[in-house]
């Protein structure tokens, strides 16, 4: 049996470009040959430390080619051995022989991918000449957000909010070597009116981005939120915008942002644009014109994780 390939945090950390990960999701999902099942959710009691825990599979695979799936525990009691709650593991196989590849750390894959879809979401939606963006949030996701979003658009201005000012600031020193400058603020109103794009990556319960701010020719770039009721943009955000999501699979069912206002009737089903799925391949169009106000509300889908997975199973092996 051929050795299985060690694909650590590390390395991913160290060789992602942004444009190649980008253009690998903007493949797999205009291609169309991938098939991905409903992630499976279990919980499973825990009593040693009285809370259940969680554990989500995630599978993908395109038929003779690519498979894989991701392994996530969540046991949200691991602050006192000193871990992180969420863990996981991502399995490469071979599609065709059913054996493993590599297996790859999925902290830092998961995050790339991420920042990944919501860049390739902005070349869609956000304009051509969008200059300056406001990042809410301050978590693993912001910096990856705030690269890839530069990696589509001539970002030159960049401004960080988050509940703990020093993170913030914490990044802009992360930041400081980059070609765009990069500013902590100290409220959202500071500056959301005045930028191209604004992304959100946090697990707020209740709206940060208030349609009332809003001005024309804005994307909006919802990416945190990830549970039924998490919201991180208000009813009149969804009633402005041009509404888009990752995936219609799960778009429409694991994150407030869109289930609340389907559930009220401030949102249609088919008022929702597209998914990534038709922007790649062309079937639907983006941005209409420089007035309009885009929303992109991302969940995360498994044929990402597949895509990513590749990119760097590719890189590391040199193929």
């Amino acid at each position: 049996m051929e050795k299985i390939i060690q694909i650590d945090n590390n390395y991913i950390e160290d060789n992602t470009n942004f444009s190649e990960l980008i253009s690998e999701l903007k493949s797999s999902f205009s291609s169309q040959d991938t098939i991905v099942p409903m992630r499976h959710h279990h919980d499973f009691a825990n009593p040693e430390v009285n809370a259940d825990s969680t554990l989500l599979l995630m599978p993908a695979w395109t038929p003779s080619k690519t498979a894989g799936v991701k392994i996530v525990t969540v046991s949200p009691e691991n602050s006192q051995f000193d871990l992180p709650s969420i863990n996981g593991t991502y399995i490469y196989l071979d599609a065709v022989k059913g054996t493993i590849k590599a297996i790859l750390e999925a902290k830092s894959l998961t995050v790339k991918r991420t920042a990944a879809a919501s860049a390739l979401a902005s070349s869609f939606l956000s304009r051509e000449n969008a200059s300056s963006l406001l990042m809410i949030g301050t978590g693993a996701l912001s910096v990856n957000l705030i690269k890839a979003h530069a990696s589509v658009r001539p970002i030159k201005n960049v401004f960080i909010w988050g509940r703990n000012f020093s993170k913030a600031q914490a990044i802009c020193e992360t930041l400081k070597d980059e070609d765009f400058t990069i500013t902590a603020i100290e409220n959202i109103q500071e500056k959301i009116s005045d930028v191209d794009i604004i992304s959100c990556a946090t697990l707020s319960k209740t709206p940060l981005v208030l349609g009332g701010f809003l001005k024309a020719g804005q994307h909006v770039d919802l990416v945190g939120a990830y549970k039924k009721d998490m919201r991180e943009a208000d009813d009149e955000t969804i009633t402005k915008g041009a509404v888009y999501v990752d995936t219609f699979q799960g778009g429409l069912k694991e994150s407030g942002d869109i289930l609340i206002p389907l559930q009220t009737g401030i949102l249609k089903e088919e008022d929702i644009n597209a998914d990534l799925f038709q922007l790649s391949s062309n079937q639907k169009t983006g941005r209409k014109n420089q007035e309009e106000i885009t929303v992109f509300k991302s969940v995360g889908h498994a044929l990402e994780d597949l895509a990513a997975a590749n990119y760097f199973y590719k890189k590391y092996t040199n193929e």
